[in-house]
């Protein structure tokens, strides 16, 4: 193995390809530039042959001042039987005007014959008449041997061909495609060694897809055999079942196997990186990802929680924050008292794991549990739980009574009416609202009613919003567990509340999160204040 291994980002281009993703020209240019903070090599950004959102793409990323990556315009080998100074899709690539290209091109004599249906000889003057053109026009080229591991384990001698042509013709990567994601890691290994072996001047890319759930594995693989490029998206989004996931591939291979991927000191930007291409792409970010996501480190277990207490290693094979992660103690009825002692030990560290306090609050979070909350993913509510049940917490205001109404049809989109009463301060609050449903008229009315007493709730968005049906053989009379994630300019945090009514399921959750936000920038203030003292 090289000790330089370089990440190239296909996100923009074949991660744009996965269903329900569409980047805007604006979305593009952001992910380019967080990409860039990260350090990834190369960033395949498009076929500017494809569309004229590509085109206006390529006009304005060169505005752009990147630090680390290049941008790489995306393309096919000529059309058969077209000259390559005469093709569309090439002067599409010279009109991009990036330093480097991509270009892929078949390297399975079947996809040749009857898909292409062209004789194997063209396909290989395609590929080197098109390389050798954009050589000659001054471009870097990576040629993309498509199904390549298909194609050499149908004929060997012809995909071996095809990446003779290529690098004939100047090519500077051979990246090996594993397009139908179908390949096993053995095999990859034993073919990228062989090409490694044959084209020791060139180097060797590994381009993998996911359909075995082993794009990652493969890719790692590759590398192991020679490879010193490997391609992938963030978040392994893309067509099918996606692409190798550069999230899990550049940790394994700095974290683990110690080569240089990205610049030592941006991997720990990795977890924002990767939530951050989620948001732009109006995805549902993968909790369960390795490294990034929001469970990679968290633990529930009673005794993974107390060994991981005494030392971390017990039970996580990284320190989190070597990718900008953090470790998630998940308080619930199976975590025991250290679960829950690292959180009454953030409102009091004085108390013990068998002290009564401790003891008291641990049965209350399993009675609550026994009715249906979920508190693993209500962090905000846990806190607001042991700071009451330890006397800890002046409440900023008291809930009165509501009210919600409902008519059909909507009118200019608002459906719903709420009015609430609300005491704060000692004084009555009576406000009402519409809304779009009954609890965004709920949200409207609270938030009208408190603001003039706490401008800050303003700063408050939701984030997100879950609804859980708890025992649904009882049909619409089921108890319902409603999560709410809400987030300020500093943090995020999530809320929970459970009724056998979702408007008021979610009228608790709505009180934890704005109660969670005003005692938070109260303890902001007191800790600046106590700053400022010393």
């Amino acid at each position: 193995m090289a000790s330089q291994v370089i990440a190239y980002d296909s996100t923009l281009r074949d991660g744009a390809q996965a269903q329900g993703v569409s980047f805007t020209v604006e979305d593009k240019l952001k992910i380019v530039e967080r990409l860039d903070e990260l350090g990834v090599g190369y960033i395949e950004a498009g076929n500017p042959g494809s569309n004229p959102k590509d085109l206006e793409f390529f006009e304005r990323v060169g505005a752009l001042k990147l630090k680390n990556s290049k941008i790489i315009a995306f393309g096919s080998t000529r059309k058969v039987g077209v000259n390559a100074a005469d093709d569309n899709n090439l002067k599409s690539l010279l009109r991009a005007n990036t330093g480097a290209v991509a270009i892929f091109g078949k390297s399975w004599d079947y996809q040749v014959t009857d898909i292409l249906r062209t004789t194997l000889q063209e396909n290989l003057n395609m590929i080197g008449d098109t390389i050798a053109f954009l050589k000659q026009q001054g471009k870097e080229v990576v040629f993309d041997a498509e199904h390549f591991y298909d194609g050499y384990k149908a004929n060997a001698d012809y995909a071996m061909q095809t990446l003779q042509a290529a690098a004939h013709a100047g090519a500077d990567v051979l990246c090996l495609c594993d397009t139908n994601g179908g390949t096993f890691p053995n095999e990859i290994f034993e073919i990228t060694q062989k090409v490694v072996a044959r084209f020791p001047k060139v180097q060797v890319g590994i381009h993998c897809h996911n359909d075995c759930e082993m794009a990652v594995a493969n890719s790692v693989a590759a590398v192991q055999a020679g490879a010193t490029q490997v391609q992938g998206t963030i978040n392994g989004i893309g067509e099918r079942c996606g692409n190798a996931n550069l999230c899990s591939i550049i940790p394994n291979l700095q974290l683990k196997l110690g080569l240089s991927c990205i610049p030592q000191e941006n991997i720990a930007t990795l977890t924002a990186a990767a939530r951050f291409v989620s948001d732009v792409a109006n995805m549902t970010f993968n909790d369960k990802a390795p490294y990034v996501g929001n469970d990679a480190f968290s633990h529930k277990g009673g005794m993974h929680i107390d060994a991981v207490s005494k030392n971390p290693i017990s039970y996580e094979h990284i320190n989190p924050a070597q990718v900008g992660n953090v470790r998630h103690i998940l308080v619930s009825e199976v975590a025991g008292r250290s679960a829950l002692l690292s959180k009454i030990h953030e409102v009091d560290a004085s108390l013990g794991k068998d002290s009564a306090d401790t003891r008291r609050i641990l049965e209350h979070i399993k009675a609550l549990e026994h009715e249906g909350y979920q508190f693993e993913s209500a962090e905000g509510s846990v806190q607001l739980l042991v700071r009451r049940d330890l006397g800890k917490f002046r409440p900023f205001f008291a809930f009165k009574e509501y009210q919600v109404s409902i008519h059909e049809p909507a009118i200019n989109g608002v459906n719903s009416s709420a009015s609430i009463k609300l005491l704060v301060n000692g004084q009555e609050e009576v406000m009402s609202s519409e809304g779009d449903g009954p609890v965004n008229a709920l949200d409207k009315a609270m938030r009208r009613a408190l603001e003039r007493f706490y401008p800050a709730i303003k700063e408050v968005r939701l984030t997100d919003y879950k609804v859980r049906v708890l025992d649904s053989d009882r049909a619409t009379a089921a108890k319902v567990r409603v999560l709410i994630e809400s987030a300020d300019h500093h943090e995020s945090w999530t809320t929970t509340g459970v009724s056998t009514d979702v408007v008021d399921a979610s009228w608790r959750a709505m009180i934890d999160a704005i109660e969670y936000k005003l005692m938070r920038d109260q303890e902001r203030v007191s800790s600046s204040e106590q700053a400022v003292a010393i």
